[in-house]
């Protein structure tokens, strides 16, 4: 599997020009075995450093590695994984709230996709 596409590649390359702006996460990539779910949004000209939501057991807004994420061995010989299905209209700042409020990725995914079609506010994530 290629893990980052050309077209991915160059909508993480664009945003990471524009700094300081609330991205919709491009590629969502994760661990098939366990623990480890990333949502990038930008990264460096370099192409090696991504920013987005980060949860190896806590959720957190940060900068990785795409070399060594991408570097990463797995039983029977897997490594990480990029989800073919994800798609995402929401801001990083709105997983990142529903993240938090849930505690993991994959509680905010189920969370703000069992609302698709209305867009969370601040003030109703995570409640009923």
């Amino acid at each position: 599997m290629i893990l980052l596409t050309s077209q991915y590649r160059d909508r993480l390359l664009a945003n990471g020009r524009e700094p300081d702006t609330d991205h919709v996460p491009v590629v969502k990539f994760f661990n098939p075995f366990g623990a480890g779910v990333w949502l990038a949004t930008e990264l460096d000209a370099g192409g090696d450093v991504m920013f987005g939501l980060a949860d190896l057991g806590y959720p957190e807004l940060g900068f990785w590695s795409f070399d060594e994420l991408r570097s990463i061995r797995l039983p029977f010989g897997m490594g990480i994984e990029r989800d073919l299905h994800f798609a995402s209209d929401l801001p990083i700042s709105i997983w990142a709230e529903a993240a938090r409020e849930t505690g993991s990725i994959r509680g905010a995914e189920q969370l703000l996709y069992a609302r698709a079609g209305q867009r969370p506010s601040d003030e109703n994530i995570g409640r009923p």
